[in-house]
């Protein structure tokens, strides 16, 4: 707590004074663009990685990046929560994006490798089941991820289905179908500090480097080009 204190009051002293207009701003509502939803890891910071502001991102976090399907009648299989999250964010956000990002030396993961049981915590082992999906995916013999540790595989492996869960989601489908969605699958390198992204064209995630980079945001630019059009034409 005294960590905390100590940074709050330097971000009195130094930091809020250039953004009290944002803060200003912000006070009378919030249009982030990207649903963000990563691992509730000390160790994965999503604004620290993105270098984004206040107001940017509508992040949802939790042990594993897990996100429960839904049912057929879009009512989620688990907590509400993540459900509440993602109909919240897509429904009243001008929400056009989705990552989902892992990491590496993920205790999640780790544990669902292990089996899943965790002693003396019967919710954090109820809800690590929503990754027996990723580790059946695993025990597949996938290529993604190979040569990396086997927890860092499944964490690769665990991003993917996740954004397959994400399409259980009426909301979710109806946006993808209409083109005004885009769901990226993310994984950070914790040691290298990297972040991937991956290339479903390649089936594996490479690093998001000045090149990588510079291609999606080709890509993202010619999307939102070609989804105007659409408009224009509608």
């Amino acid at each position: 707590m005294k960590k905390l204190i100590r940074g709050l009051l330097d971000f009195q002293r130094h930091t809020l004074p250039s953004y009290r207009a944002t803060f200003a701003r912000l006070a009378k509502g919030q249009t982030p663009d990207c649903l963000f939803i990563s691992c509730s890891d000390s160790r994965v910071v999503p604004n620290l990685l993105v270098s984004t502001d206040p107001g940017d991102l509508f992040t949802v976090r939790n042990v594993g990046n897990l996100v429960p399907t839904a049912a057929i009648n879009g009512q989620p299989t688990a907590d509400r929560s993540e459900a509440a999250a993602i109909e919240f964010s897509l429904g009243f956000l001008p929400i056009e994006d989705v990552v989902v990002c892992g990491h590496s030396s993920c205790g999640a993961m780790k544990a669902i490798l292990a089996g899943g049981a965790v002693d003396g915590a019967p919710n954090l082992e109820k809800w690590l089941a929503h990754g027996t999906p990723s580790l059946k995916a695993l025990r597949e013999n996938t290529q993604v991820g190979v040569g990396l540790p086997e927890a860092d595989r499944l964490s690769q492996l665990n991003v993917l289905e996740q954004l397959e869960h994400l399409k259980t989601y009426p909301i979710v489908r109806d946006r993808l179908a209409a083109g005004t969605l885009r769901l990226h699958g993310w994984w950070f390198d914790i040691g290298a500090a990297q972040v991937h992204a991956y290339r479903a064209d390649l089936g594996r995630f490479v690093p998001i480097d000045e090149t990588e980079g510079d291609r999606l945001l080709t890509e993202l630019s010619d999307a939102a080009e070609e989804q105007s059009g659409l408009r224009a034409v509608q």
